[in-house]
């Protein structure tokens, strides 16, 4: 239910996650220096520049799939870039200049609502936003609202079984906020 007029709560939509979850990676990304690069990641084989080399190749298929209707199954390369935090911005001004006047989206022989992809992707941009977050040191949690919405996406686009995308989940913490939750849900743990 709706707080202040008691009118049942809409389930979140795609697009407007996605912009959330892209202003919250684009907020942690500031403070990422050349010096971090090799640091690694909650990503377990991870440093953080394969991390934001990833994060810029997953905001890239999803401008595809947002401007096009369609994304490309060839595997990312990973190419380095001689700024990645200037790439993985450029690419989410792309993404959110992008159409998202989405229908389906065709991903190989699949296809998929546009919403549901934009969720997903939301998801992806978020936990690597928190991702970036814990290795510059700046430990900026997923912020609650945003948190609490993609929890209520998870079931529905974290594959089963999980592997190779995600690990499986923690325990949060009887105390934890929806941000530690939702990082629990997707296998990572805070960095001590």
């Amino acid at each position: 239910m709706h707080e202040r007029t008691g009118t049942p709560r809409r389930a979140p939509r795609g697009r407007g996650l996605m912009e959330r979850a892209i202003g919250f990676a684009l907020t942690s990304v500031q403070a990422v220096t050349p010096q971090m690069l090799p640091r690694r990641t909650p990503c377990a084989s991870w440093d953080l520049e394969m991390l934001l080399l990833h994060l810029r190749d997953s905001l890239t298929a999803l401008s595809e799939g947002a401007s096009l209707g369609r994304v490309g199954i060839e595997p990312a390369s990973l190419a380095r870039e001689d700024d990645p935090v200037s790439a993985v911005r450029v690419s989410a001004v792309r993404l959110l200049r992008a159409s998202g006047a989405l229908g389906r989206v065709e991903i190989g022989d699949r296809s998929l609502a546009g919403d549901l992809m934009a969720a997903a992707g939301a998801i992806e941009v978020a936990v690597h936003g928190w991702d970036i977050a814990q290795v510059s040191g700046e430990r900026r949690p997923v912020p609650p609202g945003l948190a609490d919405d993609l929890l209520k996406l998870c079931p529905l686009v974290v594959p089963e079984p999980r592997r190779p995308l995600f690990d499986e989940p923690v325990e949060p913490g009887p105390d934890a906020d929806a941000g530690e939750r939702l990082i629990a849900y997707l296998g990572r743990r805070p960095l001590g």
